[in-house]
């Protein structure tokens, strides 16, 4: 902080920008050049809040709107945070740059005889920096021939940084600086503040029972400066004018009494099993929520069909009866007329030839009788003709009725054949459900031991921050691989029974040693071998080494000949981390290891492996100069290749490979080395990009959000946006996005690009 008289040179000393004269930037800036270079974006995460305190009240300096924020202390732990502060994720200097002229640009400043440009507010700048500490992340463990898996989790570390800078506003004499009306309200209430402070700093320093922090808002905020946590630094600015030696003389015994006051520095991490336990439970939700779904699909399935089998037997039954019954009914009504024609014809045949008693006649009545016997034989013979054509007739008939029948008992066997198979299916469906049932069973199984593996990590974390409270080193025993490889290694030595950590082992054994072993005909000392390797490549500081010794060569001669998957998904991971590196990255691309992380990602199957490949082909895409070589030699189609795993891992993995690849080609556009379209788009990645772009993880959205923002910078690219859809997912994020900076980056990207422009107005 910096603290002195009006005029005297604090704004000068803390915030200048430096834009015309490097030489002249102040400390935020400088402060903020030592932090970028220091992290790693990938893995840490700087967040910024620029505010002032004007007459007692708390206003965002980045959203003047938020002009009264209150202040939250922990009752627990003291801190104190202001929640309601604006936190602007920074990613490079130029953009805190931006940030700091905007909140400059809204401070309150007056013209007063002392100084043209005077303060009327005390200036804060907090800088939030958190970081995952290495080698503590989650491990996973499947066994073979089972689509379950057992997690052994360990939640990881996280370590906090804040830094905050503060321009204090200038004490001031009235009669000097000339302040009258609403300036003198300003000038009384800077007065004040700066008097509770020098309270503060008496009474610390005069090791006081009470220190009156809460006689003013300024001195809460600035509680962990003095007599707190934090490592403090203080800069005092003097006038050189002998007209202001009393100010000088209060300005430099201030500081003298601050330098009496003694702060008790903490590094302050935790673990972070929160999210850990949150990513459990909606891990879980899901999964009884799509076994209740699958089940009740399965119920739903089974009694549709076994409705539908009832209904088609009982309909087939029924038409079959029907059927029947009329052809019965047809054939015995024409029975009976048959029969009744034929007792009619014969009674009129007994009528005409009835033999009856004459007397004796002459020869003509004899010749006339003889002529009419005759006529009656010749209608007798027709008739008896006729009836066989009738019997004839019948007969036709007759056949064709038991054709029909045949046919409806086919008919009938048939629909029996059907409710046969009908049976066997809806058999076959309750075998599955009852699989389904021991799936849950296992399910069920596995989230008690999941919820009990969530209870002794609480335990442990409990345990070990009051280790960490008590002194105690805290550390967590490494895994169990590396320890039985140092065993492996130290067989031929005495041991005291305990197993050495990798550090340890790596000073004791040596690095060449190590990666000898790498070259082993046994398979299993090969394994852990490797595995060691890949953890000294998780410290930054062994990755040179590494290198230096042919580490980098030997783990992708294993990739090259070794056909074991474990070897594959450590070596990709020991990979992984050492592309982290630019220098490293030029390495790989030059030893071919993009062509072999390609081919391992073809043949694997493994989600893990996966994850480790895409991992490190996600880090080389960073790299402005490897752009073209790693998609000539298939590392885009290696990326959009492992989408088929559906692991969100993988897929998470593979979104910020291709954010890292449309990042990099954003900047070359801008730069102008690059022309054309996008080489994501030429290799076929926008489908999938605006496919995923909504996905319910939010790694996997967040990433892909990134890209398409990136992608959409560049106007070469607008016409195939458009035409595949991406131009409604820009939309949806500059409104929907729960990021801030991503957001506004959507915005101005739609409000700059002329193309997007004239489709929404067409639309």
């Amino acid at each position: 902080m910096a603290y002195g008289q009006t005029g005297t040179g604090k704004t000068y000393t803390l915030g200048r920008l430096g834009e015309e004269d490097t030489a002249a930037r102040g400390i935020m800036v400088r402060a903020m050049e030592d932090i970028l270079a220091d992290v790693s974006l990938e893995t840490d995460s700087i967040s910024v809040s620029y505010l002032q305190l004007y007459m007692e009240t708390i206003q965002d300096l980045l959203d003047p709107a938020n002009d009264n924020i209150p202040i939250v202390e922990d009752s627990k732990t003291g801190d104190v945070s202001l929640p309601g502060a604006n936190l602007v994720e920074i990613r490079d200097q130029k953009s805190f740059v931006e940030l700091l002229r905007l909140g400059e640009a809204h401070r309150f400043a007056a013209n007063t005889k002392l100084n043209t440009e005077s303060s009327r507010s005390h200036a804060i700048l907090m800088v939030h920096v958190k970081r995952s500490v290495k080698g503590k992340h989650s491990a996973l463990s499947s066994e073979k021939g089972s689509n379950l898996h057992m997690k052994t989790l360990r939640p990881a570390i996280v370590r906090k940084g804040k830094l905050v800078v503060v321009d204090l506003a200038g004490s001031e004499r009235i009669d000097k600086s000339g302040s009258e009306g609403h300036t003198l309200e300003e000038a009384k209430s800077i007065n004040l503040s700066l008097s509770a402070l020098g309270k503060c700093i008496n009474a610390l320093a005069e090791n006081s029972v009470h220190v009156p922090v809460r006689d003013s808002k300024l001195t809460r905020l600035l509680k962990d400066s003095f007599g707190g946590t934090a490592r403090t630094s203080l800069v005092i600015t003097i006038g050189p004018s002998p007209r202001h030696r009393g100010e000088t003389a209060s300005t430099i015994m201030f500081g003298q009494r601050a330098m009496k006051v003694e702060n008790m520095l903490k590094l302050k991490e935790e673990f972070d099993y929160k999210s850990l336990s949150r990513g459990l439970d909606i891990q879980l939700d899901k999964l009884i929520s799509e076994h209740e779904r699958q089940q009740k699909a399965f119920e739903n399935e089974i009694e549709r069909i076994t409705t539908e089998a009832q209904n088609r037997i009982s309909e087939v039954e029924r038409n079959y009866e029907d059927a029947l019954e009329e052809e019965r009914v047809k054939y015995q009504r024409d029975y009976m007329e048959s029969i009744k024609k034929l007792e009619e014809q014969l009674v009129k045949n007994q009528q005409k030839h009835g033999f009856e008693k004459v007397p004796v006649r002459s020869e003509d009545d004899c010749s006339a009788l003889t002529s009419n016997t005759e006529s009656s034989k010749i209608s007798a013979v027709e008739e008896v003709s006729e009836l066989k054509k009738l019997l004839q007739k019948e007969s036709l008939l007759r056949k064709a009725a038991e054709e029909e029948v045949n046919s409806l008992k086919s008919q009938l066997a048939q629909w029996k054949r059907s409710e046969a198979s009908g049976n066997s299916e809806i058999i076959k469906l309750r075998k599955m459900l009852e699989d389904e049932a021991l799936q849950k069973e296992k399910l069920e199984g596995e989230i008690a031991i999941l919820h009990s593996q969530l209870l002794q990590i609480s335990s442990e974390a409990d345990e070990t921050r009051r280790r960490l409270d008590r002194g105690g080193s805290g550390k967590v025993p490494g895994d169990l691989d590396s320890l039985f490889s140092q065993v492996k290694l130290q067989q031929q030595e005495p041991g005291n029974g305990e197993k050495a950590s990798v550090a340890k082992l790596f000073e004791q054994v040596g690095l060449q040693k190590i990666l000898s072993l790498l070259e082993s005909e046994d398979s299993d000392l090969r394994i852990h071998a490797v595995k060691v390797v890949a953890n000294l490549a998780a410290e930054e500081t062994n990755q040179e080494k590494i290198v230096e010794a042919g580490g980098l060569t030997s783990l992708l001669m294993l990739l090259r000949s070794s056909e074991n998957e474990t070897i594959h998904r450590v070596a990709a991971g020991a990979i992984a981390n050492l592309a982290m590196n630019e220098t490293n990255q030029e390495l790989i691309m030059g030893q071919g290891g993009i062509g072999l992380l390609s081919i391992t990602a073809a043949n694997a199957e493994d989600p893990q492996t996966l994850r480790m490949v895409a991992g490190a082909i996600a880090n080389l895409c960073g790299n402005d100069k490897l752009q073209m070589k790693l998609r000539g030699e298939g590392g885009i189609k290696a990326l959009l290749g492992m989408v088929r795993c559906r692991h969100p891992d993988v897929l998470a993995q593979v979104a910020r490979g291709i954010a890292n690849f449309a990042k990099c080609e954003s900047r070359a556009s801008m730069q102008g080395t690059k022309t054309g379209r996008s080489l994501l788009i030429e290799d076929g990645a926008l489908p999938w990009i605006v496919q995923n772009a909504n996905n319910e993880a939010s790694p996997i959205r967040r990433h892909i959000e990134l890209a398409l923002c990136h992608l959409a910078q560049h106007e070469a690219n607008a016409k195939d946006m458009i035409s595949g859809g991406a131009l409604w997912e820009l939309v949806r994020i500059s409104r929907d996005c729960s990021r801030e900076d991503i957001r506004t980056l959507a915005h101005r990207t739609l409000t700059s690009c002329p193309a997007f422009q004239a489709e929404m107005r067409r639309l």
